[in-house]
């Protein structure tokens, strides 16, 4: 049954508040600051970003296709690393990272924190200095490891005892001694969904402070000469939008510092508290001020740790969504408009979980416009959904479109320059999208879209 749908036997029921459909905006064709990208608007009808017309961009690159604002992600670097002056801001490559987002890293002085060898590869391909990028993840390989102590970046986050042993053998047999940390289970609750929710003592991620895992993991790691502990993680969740998480969080890593020093004699002098600030998505959604983040977080680890008797370590912060998120679009064709029963209208476009997986995986919201025009029609609630062979195929779960939305339109949607592209895939074939940014009226391909080509390139 929809989820708008009355309950068998009474149809004129009212559904619970959370069921109800969202209000018809005032302005179908208005461009919220808030939730799209610094530099949109709308020209002669039409959305524009970095001062190019998106039917242009269509033109000449086709849908589906995603489109960054170098203004608005390169102004967020700058709006980060003023913020934070005096501690590390490392971007989140998870979010979204290719060569040419790495530069703008390098540019604009920020550190990249990388997931994979694959990730580091992208950021060493372009000459990013490697001791300005810290390595994550909860089953670093080998070769992985490898590769990060032959290029020497500046820290490695540990995960595990298995791992603390096998990076302490690497190091000693390649004669180096990485700065590590230890990621810990903090057992704070981020109010955000399951899957993006990471302090939690029951998941894959970091050494439990309550088991006492933690504490274990840093004797392991002092006790091998050819690993320099120098610091704890900790990384709560994602699309976080206040910081009294983060509080929680840094009184509980203080308790650990000062069992550290008490047992070891130990100062560690670095602290990173992860990223996992949230944005605005659709109407109403918080989107909190960078500074304020960063007053709130320096102010909450030294109140911590003057209350531990610790001096104040370093802190570092990991922000990925917050810088990439809010200045990216995907651009999509209408191909068939499909009304349901009066429940609502289906519109279907030349995408879907493709190129942008959240909506299916964790029930994300977005917002979608008419892009190519505007128009004076009145409001159609409506539901996007893709081309794939799944009804969970759906890009926009509920929003409002015009009522003349027809074949050939393009619609629009904020919010997607996180992990839309970086988690995009080929399901039933689809080649994906290209990435696109725009600045001061020129466009410029930054990933290369795939072709069906490039799907049949690896087959026998």
């Amino acid at each position: 049954m929809s989820r708008f749908a009355h309950p068998a036997g009474d149809r004129h029921a009212e559904p619970p508040a959370h069921e109800r459909p969202p209000l018809a905006p005032a302005d179908l064709n208005r461009i919220n600051p808030t939730i799209w990208p610094r530099t949109s608007g709308r020209v002669d009808g039409a959305l524009t970003i970095g001062d190019v017309d998106v039917r242009e961009l269509v033109r000449e690159h086709g849908t589906p296709l995603y489109v960054l604002d170098e203004h608005d992600v390169r102004s967020r670097m700058r709006d980060y690393a003023t913020a934070f002056a005096g501690s590390e801001v490392h971007y989140a490559g998870k979010a979204f990272l290719c060569k040419e987002v790495v530069r703008w890293l390098r540019d604009e002085g920020l550190g990249l924190d990388v997931a994979s060898g694959g990730e580091l590869a992208v950021a060493l391909s372009v000459g990013f200095p490697p001791e300005r990028i810290t390595l994550h993840g909860n089953n670093k390989s080998v070769a992985e490891l490898t590769r990060a102590l032959e290029a020497g970046i500046g820290h490695i986050v540990v995960d595990s005892y298995e791992e603390i042993a096998r990076l302490g053998f690497l190091a000693d047999r390649h004669g180096k001694r990485p700065k590590v940390m230890v990621r810990v289970t903090t057992g704070v609750e981020a109010h955000t969904h399951e899957f993006i929710a990471t302090a939690h003592d029951d998941q894959k991620f970091g050494l439990s402070l309550s088991s006492g895992a933690a504490a274990e993991a840093v004797r392991r790691i002092l006790a091998l000469p050819s690993l320099e502990l120098v610091g704890l993680h900790s990384h709560i969740g994602s699309q976080i939008v206040d910081t009294a998480g983060f509080e929680v969080a840094a009184r509980r890593l203080a308790t650990l510092l000062v069992q550290i020093k008490a047992e070891h004699d130990v100062l560690l002098p670095e602290l990173d508290l992860g990223g996992g600030y949230g944005i605005a998505y659709i109407e109403g959604d918080e989107a909190p001020d960078i500074k304020q983040i960063a007053d709130s977080l320096r102010e909450i680890v030294a109140k911590v740790c003057t209350d531990a008797g610790l001096p104040v370590p370093r802190l570092t912060v990991e922000p990925g969504r917050t810088i990439v998120g809010p200045g990216g679009i995907t651009l999509y064709e209408v191909g068939t408009v499909k009304d349901v029963e009066g429940l609502r209208t289906y519109v279907s476009v030349d995408g879907g979980m493709s190129d942008n997986l959240r909506t299916a995986l964790y029930g994300a919201d977005y917002t979608a416009v008419l892009a190519s025009r505007e128009s004076s029609a009145e409001p159609m609630l409506s539901r996007v959904v893709g081309k794939h062979c799944e009804s969970g195929d759906i890009v926009v779960r509920d929003c409002f479109l015009p009522a003349d939305l027809a074949p050939g339109d393009l619609i629009a949607v904020a919010a997607t320059g996180a992990y839309c592209r970086s988690m995009a895939h080929n399901y039933n074939y689809l080649p994906k999208p290209a990435v696109v940014a725009v600045a001061d009226g020129e466009a410029r391909v930054i990933v290369r879209g795939e072709t069906e080509d490039d799907l049949l390139r690896g087959q026998l």
